[in-house]
């Protein structure tokens, strides 16, 4: 892994020092629409059915007809339901979550291509980028046709007041897709963009049920909604309920994950290539 991480960062060094003087340069603007999907512990079967809608603004600066740099600022709608899974285990479990997604993203892009705007020869490449994100998200979930309160703000497996996970955090960006225009000046941009996250609570699920009264007597106020949060699983024949202190309720050992397939359309602005002239 780190012998193909320093290749990359060479690629990308040698990229920049030799943008050659016919390379195409300037800026792109535009913005994108398409589908948020989550994967963690309320989506262990990868089951992309259920995406939230998304949406995002590009801002590209193009070093050379191969090597661009971008910063993006996305919205994803992220949400998964026990109701949905096939696992018995979970159904019973029976926890659900919503959250709106705030992403900032920054990366290079690496076209497998020369691509140059108004050509007629290099008008479209796939193409590779890796970078890194900012992100706030903030979930909640909906039991008995009511919205709950922040998850993280009931402390739902055991956490103190002041100790709950922060709602703002870092990942890793990587991904590909494929532009080609339609015009001079605007083109089409068809992406998968892959988030590697360092948290396992985008779902507000991770470890241990907690001692109900415990839970209560932490969140004055508030108390019964976080402990139907908690556990809000289906009895079983005898009657009980999943929640049993120090029972699983997630998998900490996995990290949540969320991604955007989108279609993009972006105007550039920069210089367009003349048309060769036949003798």
């Amino acid at each position: 892994m780190n012998k193909l991480v320093r290749f990359y960062f060479k690629v990308l060094v040698l990229s920049l020092l030799c943008t050659n003087l016919f390379g195409q340069q300037g800026f792109e603007l535009g913005g994108w629409i398409g589908g948020a999907f989550y994967f963690g512990d309320l989506n262990t079967q990868f089951d992309v059915t259920h995406p939230g809608p998304a949406f995002g603004g590009i801002a590209r600066y193009n070093f050379n007809n191969r090597l661009c740099a971008r910063l993006g600022i996305n919205y994803g709608f992220l949400r998964a339901d026990d109701a949905n899974s096939d696992n018995a285990f979970e159904q019973r479990r029976n926890i659900n979550f919503r959250t709106h997604l705030g992403d900032v993203s920054g990366h290079f892009e690496f076209n497998f291509f020369p691509y140059i705007h108004g050509s007629r020869d290099y008008f479209y490449t796939p193409y590779l980028f890796a970078g890194a994100s900012l992100f706030t998200y903030n979930p909640y979930a909906v039991y008995h046709g009511e919205k709950t309160p922040p998850l993280r703000e009931l402390g739902t497996e055991g956490q103190f007041i002041g100790e709950e996970y922060p709602s703002l955090q870092r990942a890793l960006n990587y991904g590909g897709g494929l532009k080609f225009d339609i015009t001079d000046e605007w083109s089409i941009n068809v992406e998968v963009s892959f988030r590697k996250v360092f948290t396992d609570y985008l779902d507000d699920v991770s470890t241990v049920y907690p001692d109900k009264g415990e839970l209560k007597g932490n969140r004055p106020g508030v108390g019964d909604i976080a402990v139907l949060a908690s556990d809000p699983s289906l009895q079983d024949s005898e009657g009980n309920l999943c929640g049993m202190e120090g029972r699983q309720r997630g998998d900490g050992a996995k990290k949540d994950s969320y991604n955007f397939l989108s279609i993009g359309l972006v105007y550039y602005f920069g210089n367009l290539k003349c048309p060769e002239i036949s003798r």
